[in-house]
């Protein structure tokens, strides 16, 4: 069965769909992808183990070297394109509807495309899903029932109790080693566009 995708458009919905199946393969999961710049774009992953787990430095090199087969293939990204993948860390965005599930009891902070009740800026503890849509307690104690579709980003706040739950799940023992594997797993791969039939472009390479 395949993961749940965050919701995409464009380029973007493509290039995750051509490399849902072979992450799912792996044993991951996208967390959030990005497309960014024009002349030699950044397609920035962010990704986690299918337990819900964070990944490490061989994760990501795991991820970099079969995303980029599968992308020299497709090409979806005419030219050079460069690829980076990251862990989601502790206080992650939440892109999924799952994720408001597996982090109830949680506090986040989520900012919509659309006003609601006059307001596009919510603070709460996550209590759950409802149909499709991410509910959450804030502070008054009033309940808000936000749309996933018309959340812009939701991330969660980093508090002693996520540090805690973190800790307890995936072995990470303090914010100072969340931030520090966050920033060790990054992984950047530049690429060239591989040859095609009429043009001289050099053979696709990556470096890491």
């Amino acid at each position: 069965m395949a993961n749940e995708i965050p919701s995409l458009n464009g380029l973007e919905a493509r290039i995750a769909q051509q490399i849902e199946p072979t992450l799912t393969d792996l044993g991951y999961e996208i967390v959030r992808l990005s497309v960014l710049g024009r002349e030699t774009p950044t397609i920035q992953i962010m990704a986690d183990r299918a337990d819900g787990s964070l990944i490490g430095i061989e994760d990501c090199e795991q991820i970099s070297h079969a995303v980029g087969a599968v992308l020299d293939v497709d090409d979806p990204i005419p030219g050079a394109w460069t690829l980076e993948v990251s862990s989601a860390g502790i206080d992650r965005p939440l892109t999924r509807l799952k994720d408001w599930d597996r982090f109830a009891g949680h506090l986040v902070k989520a900012e919509l495309d659309l006003p609601l009740n006059g307001r596009k800026r919510f603070s709460g503890i996550i209590t759950g899903t409802r149909e499709n849509a991410a509910v959450i307690r804030l502070d008054d104690g009033e309940e808000a029932v936000l749309s996933i579709e018309t959340i812009r980003k939701a991330r969660l706040v980093l508090t002693d109790a996520l540090i805690e739950a973190s800790a307890a799940m995936m072995g990470i023992a303090s914010e100072d080693e969340g931030a520090e594997e966050d920033d060790a797993t990054r992984r950047k791969t530049p690429k060239l566009n591989p040859a095609k039939p009429g043009k001289g472009s050099r053979p696709g390479r990556k470096t890491h």
